[in-house]
C-alpha cells in the first residue's frame, strides 16, 4: 500500500471494509475479527474517525506486539497484514485481514460481523449457519495467504510421488508441479495452507511439536522443539520417542533374538500420525509429546469434532469426519495412514496385543491427550528367567516405605511424593494388597493402611 492509495482510502472514509482508529486497543481486534466474518477489510490506526491523520507513536516491536495481541485474542487465530506508512512526519499503521475461509471468528468470545461501518453481534442462528457454510471444505483447502511456490519443495513433492508409487497399482509419471494441481494443493498459481505444512522447504512455526524427556512433572532431562513438513515431523517425533525407550531382547532359541520396547512402537507411530493429521492448525497452541518414566502423554490442539464423543472413538461407533481433508488424502495416498477413521482402533489393537493397559483419552482445553502406559513384562534369556519388572518393584518399594511412615497417606500424595500418576499408583496398591503386602482399614478417607507379611502373615511393626 503506497501514500496515494492511504489518502484515497481515508478520503472515503469509514466503509464495510475501512475502520479509523486514533490508537491501538481491543476494539481494533474486535473490528478486525468482523472483518474476517464478513469481506475482510483493513484498519488504519493513527486517523480520526472524522478521517483526520492524527498519527501514533510507536517503537521497533510495537506492530509486532500488536499483531501478538491480535493472535492470542482470537480464535481461530487472524495474522493480518501490516504495513507502516509516514504522511507529513506522522506515523500510520495500516492492519489489513481476507475473508477468513473458516468462519465465524471470535475475539474473546464475541462473534461479530460489519454491517456498513460498524460492528454487529452474530446471532446464534446466523454462528450457526457460518459453521455449516465454512465446514463443506476443511481448512488446508484454502489458499495460503503469507506463503508461495517460493516456499515449497518440488524435491519433497517428489519424495512424495515416490512414496505414493510404492503403493498404487498405476504409479505416477506427472512432474511436481502437475501433481501438486492435481491433489488441488495448488489454485490459480497460490499454493493452499496444506501444501505449504506438507511441502515446506524450510521451518514451520504453525506445526510445532515441543517433545520433552521428564523424570517427574516438573523436571527436564532433555528436549526438542520440532518445526518442519509434516512428512518429516512423523519421523522426528518417534525418532525422540525411541531416543528415550528402554529396549531389551528376548532370546527364543531362534537364530534372531525378538527385540521389545517399553511400549509398541506400531502404536506410538499411529498416535504422532493421527496428532499430525488431525491437529487443529488454526490454534496457535503448540503439539505437545512428554515422555515420563511410566507413560508418554501426547497433547494435540484441536477437540474432537462436533458430535463425536470420546466413548464412540474407543467403541469404534461412528463415521469417520476428518478435520484436514487434504492433509489427510495426500497421506493416504503415501501410504502413511491406511484409511480414514481406523486409527485409534489399531492403536488399541497394538496396545492390547502388547499386554499394554489401553491409552487414556482426555478433553482437555481447546485440545486433545492421549496417554499410553508402560507394561512390565518378563521375558527368558539364556534359559534362566530375568524380569524387567525392576521399576515396577522399585516403586512398589517406595509406596511400601511411604506407608511405613504414615499410615494415613492417601494415593494421591503417594502419588506426587514418588512422582507416578494416580492410576500408576491404585495399580501398585492393588497389586500390593493382592500379594497380601498392605491391607486398608476403613473408607478411603478416613481410613489408614496396615502392612502386612506377606510370608508369615503377621502384621509389620511401623
Amino acid at each position: 500500500m503506497n501514500k496515494q492509495f492511504l489518502l484515497d482510502i481515508i478520503k472515503k472514509g469509514e466503509s464495510e471494509v475501512v475502520e479509523f482508529k486514533t490508537a491501538f486497543d481491543q476494539a481494533t481486534i474486535e473490528t478486525l475479527a468482523a472483518f474476517a466474518n464478513t469481506k475482510g477489510g483493513t484498519v488504519v490506526v493513527g486517523v480520526t474517525n472524522a478521517g483526520k491523520i492524527h498519527g501514533i507513536q510507536i517503537g521497533k516491536e510495537t506492530v509486532q506486539q500488536w499483531l501478538n495481541q491480535i493472535k492470542a485474542n482470537t480464535f481461530p487465530l487472524l495474522m493480518p497484514d501490516a504495513a507502516t506508512i509516514t504522511i507529513d512526519r506522522k506515523t500510520i499503521v495500516i492492519l489489513s485481514i481476507d475473508e477468513f475461509p473458516v468462519k465465524p471468528v471470535s475475539c474473546r468470545g464475541k462473534y461479530l460481523k460489519r454491517i456498513q461501518n460498524a460492528n454487529h453481534q452474530l446471532s446464534i442462528h446466523e454462528i450457526s449457519d457460518f459453521h455449516l457454510r465454512s465446514y463443506q471444505t476443511s481448512w488446508d483447502f484454502y489458499t495460503d495467504q503469507q506463503h508461495g511456490l517460493e516456499d515449497i519443495s518440488l524435491e519433497k513433492v517428489n519424495q512424495f510421488i515416490a512414496l505414493s508409487n510404492r503403493v498404487r497399482p498405476y504409479p505416477i509419471q506427472d512432474d511436481p508441479l502437475a501433481v501438486l494441481k492435481k491433489y488441488e494443493l495448488t489454485k490459480g498459481g497460490a499454493i493452499t495452507n496444506g501444501c505449504y505444512l506438507l511441502f515446506a522447504s524450510g521451518d514451520v512455526l504453525l506445526s510445532t511439536i515441543e517433545a520433552g524427556r521428564f523424570s517427574q512433572d516438573t523436571i527436564v532431562q532433555d528436549s526438542t522443539t520440532i518445526r518442519s513438513d509434516l512428512f518429516a515431523e512423523v519421523d522426528a517425533a518417534l525418532a525422540f520417542i525411541r531416543k528415550h525407550l528402554n529396549r531389551s531382547y528376548i532370546i527364543t532359541g531362534d537364530k534372531q533374538r525378538t527385540e521389545r520396547w517399553d511400549y509398541p512402537l506400531e502404536a506410538l507411530r499411529e498416535i504422532v500420525v493421527n496428532m499430525i493429521v488431525h491437529r487443529d492448525y488454526m490454534d496457535a497452541s503448540d503439539s505437545l509429546i512428554k515422555v515420563f518414566n511410566d507413560r508418554i502423554e501426547f497433547f494435540n490442539p484441536g477437540r474432537l469434532l462436533e458430535g463425536l464423543s470420546i466413548e464412540q472413538l474407543v467403541s469404534g461407533n461412528y463415521i469417520s469426519a476428518i478435520r484436514n481433508k487434504q492433509i489427510a488424502t495426500v497421506f493416504k495416498e503415501a501410504g502413511i495412514i491406511e484409511k480414514y477413521g481406523s486409527g485409534i482402533k489399531r492403536i488399541l489393537e497394538a496396545m492390547r496385543a502388547y499386554g499394554s493397559p489401553d491409552p487414556l483419552f482426555e478433553e482437555i482445553q481447546n485440545g486433545f491427550r492421549v496417554t499410553v502406559f508402560k507394561t512390565t513384562q518378563k521375558t527368558t534369556q539364556n534359559g534362566s528367567e530375568k524380569s524387567s519388572e525392576k521399576n515396577s518393584e522399585k516403586s512398589s518399594e517406595k509406596v511400601l516405605a511411604l506407608i511405613n511412615k504414615n499410615r494415613l497417606i492417601s494415593a494421591a500424595e503417594i502419588a506426587v511424593k514418588i512422582g507416578l500418576t494416580s492410576r500408576a499408583v491404585e495399580k501398585i496398591l492393588a497389586k500390593l494388597k493382592a500379594n497380601g503386602k498392605i491391607k486398608r482399614i476403613g473408607p478411603d478417607k478416613g481410613g489408614y493402611w496396615v502392612r502386612l507379611e506377606a510370608a508369615s502373615g503377621k502384621r509389620v511393626k511401623g
